[in-house]
Order: C-alpha cells, then structure tokens, then sequence
C-alpha cells in the first residue's frame, strides 16, 4: 500500500513538472509570437519634418514611387487660388496645364460653391515629386503632405529613401498606425 501510494505521488509530481514546464515553453512561444505581431513597423514620412526636397520621387525602389501626396481635408481652405494646385504667378485661375503645379496633373479641382474648390489627388498619377506640397505649405495651409502608401510599399529594409532623405523625415512607424497624417484624418 505504500509503495502504490509513493508511485502515485511520484506519477503525480513528474506530471505536474511536465505539465508546468509544457505551459511555461507555451507560454514564451506564445509571448515571442504576439510580440512579434506587435512589433511589425514601416516606413513612413514624418510631415512636420518633410522639407519637400523632391528625393521621394526619384529615390525609391518603386517606380513610380510608393509615396504619394495625400490630402487633409479637415484642414484645407477650399481656397479658391491654392498654392498647391496653382503654379505662383498663374496667369489664370483655370485648369489650363500652363496654370498647375503637379507635373503629371494628378490634383483634381472640383468646384463646391462660389468661392470654395475641393482638391483631390489621383494616386495613379501621383509620382511623389512634392511640388504640391511645397506650394501648399508655402502659400496655403499644408493640407497636401506625402506618405508612404503602404499598399504600395515593399519595406525595403533599409529604405532607399530614407537614406537620402536631407531631413530625416522618413522613419519607422508601427504597422498597426502606419500613416502621418496632419490633422488625424486622411482622405485622398
């Protein structure tokens, strides 16, 4: 009787030891893989430090580049002469090629009421090159900023862009809220 007990016990011990030692190895595996779900990142620009230098659109892997202008609504005038759609010095304000600033005309101006326009960026078209976006800032509000599309993106290791980038604008955001948007709210 005693010694059926002690294997008991016995077998009771080794199986708890199993057991414990089974959740604990679960438990890491467990923890290494949602940290690992947690920590996926992306590159993207920041808008404050963006100087408009240019380089997104030649320097990216992609062609045509994976950033793209995007517009903040929240924060536009709907200004009728926008420093970001209209070349400075336009001799009209129409949609004439002569008068815009986007080289590949990939801002669409609509017409809300009298005085008020709505731009809108066509990404297709959208090569990065942020001369909208140096317009915007300089003569408007900075409603146009560019990011990173991740959609569009490869996340390159080492980003090409971010290399280059004059400003250090381009850095790793957490892939859970990958975009920069001025003003919290992005439409484009």
């Amino acid at each position: 009787m005693a010694n059926n007990s002690s294997c008991n016990r016995r077998d009771f011990l080794e199986s708890s030891i199993r057991l414990t030692l089974a959740l604990a190895v679960g438990g890491v595996g467990g923890l290494a893989i949602s940290k690992a779900a947690t920590d996926d990142w992306v590159w993207q620009i920041d808008p404050f430090a963006c100087t408009q230098c240019g380089r997104c659109a030649d320097e990216c892997v992609l062609s045509p580049s994976a950033v793209k202008c995007v517009h903040a609504f929240d924060l536009c005038g709907y200004c009728d002469l926008c420093g970001g759609y209209f070349i400075p010095g336009a001799n009209a304000l129409n949609t004439g090629a002569e008068n815009m600033l986007c080289p590949t005309s990939a801002i669409q101006r609509k017409y809300i009421e009298d005085p008020y326009f709505e731009y809108v960026i066509d990404e297709g078209l959208c090569i990065g090159c942020a001369k909208c976006v140096k317009g915007c800032s300089a003569f408007g509000n900075g409603s146009l900023h560019l990011q990173i599309k991740q959609d569009l993106c490869v996340n390159c290791n080492e980003c090409a862009i971010a290399r280059l980038c004059p400003s250090d604008a381009i850095k790793r955001a957490p892939a859970s809220d990958p975009y920069l948007i001025k003003g919290g709210f992005m439409e484009n």
